[in-house]
Formats: C-alpha cells, sequence, structure tokens
C-alpha cells in the first residue's frame, strides 16, 4: 500500500536575531485565565511582547516579558496562568514587541536538542534505581550560514557574541511554526576554501524555555 507523504520542506525557513524595540501598542483588555487573553492589535505568533501598566492586586504576574501565541485580528494569548486573579487596564498599559532582524544565507541548522536532568531518589528500601526528572536544559542550537560582513543579523550575531549578550532569537519554519527562544552566541568563526565562499558556524546556547506558537 502507498502512502503521500507528509515531510516538510526545509525551504523558506528562517532565523533573526532582536535588534530593538517598536514603539508600545495600548493593551484596551485582559481575559485571564489559561493562557491569558490580551487585547491589542498588531501583533504575530512568535512575537516577543514586554507587557507593563497594568493594573490590579496581580497586576504583577502579567507586567513581563512573554511570547505571542494563538494571534488573531486585535488580539492575542500568552501562556501565563491568570486563573481567579485581578488584572486590570485602568492605566495606560502597553504591549511592546520586540523587532527582529533575519540572519541572511542560512544553509542548515540543528538543535533546541534539550534534555531533562536526572534526580536520583534511590534509597535504602528501593527495590530498584528511582529517578525523578528535574530541570530542562534546552540545549544549543547551531546553523552554517554563508558569511556576508555586511548584513545586519550576521553583524548582531558577532556584536553579541563580543558583548556576551543574551539575546532573543525566532525561528519559523516554512510550515508557519515558530520556536521563540534566548540565547547567547558561543561561537561564530569564519572558514574558506578553494573554488569555495565564506562560511561560518553559528552556535547558540539556549537558555530558558523555548516557546512554539
Amino acid at each position: 500500500m502507498s502512502t503521500t507523504s507528509t515531510a516538510i520542506s526545509a525551504q523558506n525557513c528562517s532565523l533573526k536575531i532582536a535588534t530593538g524595540s517598536a514603539s508600545g501598542v495600548s493593551i484596551t483588555g485582559v481575559t485571564v485565565g489559561f493562557p491569558t487573553k490580551i487585547t491589542a492589535a498588531g501583533f504575530s505568533n512568535g512575537d516577543k511582547v514586554t507587557l507593563a501598566g497594568l493594573t490590579g492586586a496581580d497586576a504583577a504576574l502579567l507586567n513581563v516579558d512573554a511570547v505571542v501565541k494563538y494571534a488573531k485580528s486585535g488580539y492575542f494569548y500568552v501562556d501565563i496562568d491568570t486563573t481567579g486573579k485581578t488584572i486590570t487596564t485602568s492605566g495606560t498599559p502597553t504591549a511592546t514587541a520586540i523587532t527582529y532582524t533575519a540572519i541572511a544565507n542560512l544553509k542548515s541548522f540543528s538543535g533546541l536538542d534539550g534534555s531533562a536532568s536526572d534526580i536520583d531518589l534511590t534509597h535504602l528500601d528501593s527495590a530498584a534505581k528511582e529517578f525523578r526528572a528535574g530541570l530542562v536544559d534546552n540545549g544549543s542550537f547551531s546553523t552554517e550560514v554563508d558569511r556576508d560582513t555586511a548584513d545586519a543579523g550576521q553583524l548582531a550575531c558577532a556584536a553579541a557574541q563580543t558583548a556576551g549578550a543574551t539575546k532573543a532569537f525566532k525561528l519559523t519554519l516554512s510550515n508557519g511554526v515558530i520556536a521563540s527562544f534566548n540565547a547567547y552566541v558561543k561561537k561564530f568563526n569564519l572558514s574558506g576554501q578553494v573554488d569555495g565562499v565564506y562560511k561560518s558556524s553559528l552556535e547558540l546556547k539556549v537558555t530558558g524555555a523555548v516557546t512554539w506558537a
């Protein structure tokens, strides 16, 4: 019996690095729950936003950086549990998106290969070794690029490595699925050969959670 492959082409995916912030957009409503609904226009899935100026007894839960999910015209959701909490928009709250710059000439990538640590719970009454999952280390993300010393995205990566800065990154797959994560640049080398172009291996160390949208 023959079947049709559902494989997804890797062509037209992109990797972007955060390079600035857009203007703040007014938040006109909050619907508590999980996930939390934010009424504010102009955002897309995978956008990293800073929420600020929300009021109410539990506003601190939401006045944070978050990743946009399930975005529609005029609203979006964030994976923050505000069920039963008091959060209002009586002030002038805003949602400010990070702006990203594409890293040019992406050739291949791999990573987001993290795993949880093992917490050993074995004791003298154990019949066999016992474990519990610990914190997840989300590993690394590596990509090969054709080097362009004038490309803004590649220049931003080099600057981040020099500064030792943690930056937001956004990987957009060809089917529109987005992975957002923070990372610092561990390596950004340069190589060349006869009858070839300059190439670089970009290695990122992921810190914190990876959010898929």
